[in-house]
């Protein structure tokens, strides 16, 4: 499982013209479902994502998590992490989950992670064209693999 993490001020997603996610301060997470995936990926990532200290403390140092800030998080999904461009300039996606495996593992992480933050947290919705917009903080941005 693979997820990009960015800190943000603010973030939305929105499918068919209706917002289904917005936040505040705290964590978008765009997340992808690989082929080899499994529930302990999901497990394992949403521990880092809950954990990750990249907000600042009252010395400025990133040092404290979304849940030590109380901030939000906003999960959209996105199989496109799982791109492979070795080979021509056509990405291919065959290392993507296919939505019969993906969906699953997908809900399972969303609650997971609520579990780990100990409230809901905002999303898009799986396998949709979404529009997501943000303002970047920092900018942070964290890549974060299970595989690596």
């Amino acid at each position: 499982m693979r997820a990009v993490i960015q800190r943000v001020k603010r973030a939305e997603v929105e499918v068919e013209g209706r917002v289904t996610g917005s936040i505040g301060r705290g964590l978008l997470v765009f997340v992808g479902v690989e082929e080899r995936d499994s529930t302990q990926d999901g497990i394992w990532l949403t521990g880092k994502i809950a954990h990750l200290r990249i907000f600042n403390d009252d010395d400025g140092v990133m040092n404290l998590s979304v849940v030590e800030t109380g901030g939000d998080i906003l999960v959209v999904s996105q199989f496109t992490l799982h791109a492979n461009v070795r080979k021509g300039n056509r990405p291919s996606y065959n290392r993507a989950a296919k939505p019969e495996k993906a969906i699953p593992l997908y809900r399972e992480f969303l609650r997971n992670l609520e579990s780990k933050i100990g409230r809901p947290v905002q999303t898009g919705e799986f396998g949709k064209v979404m529009s997501v917009s943000l303002l970047n903080d920092g900018p942070v941005t964290i890549l974060i693999d299970s595989r690596e």
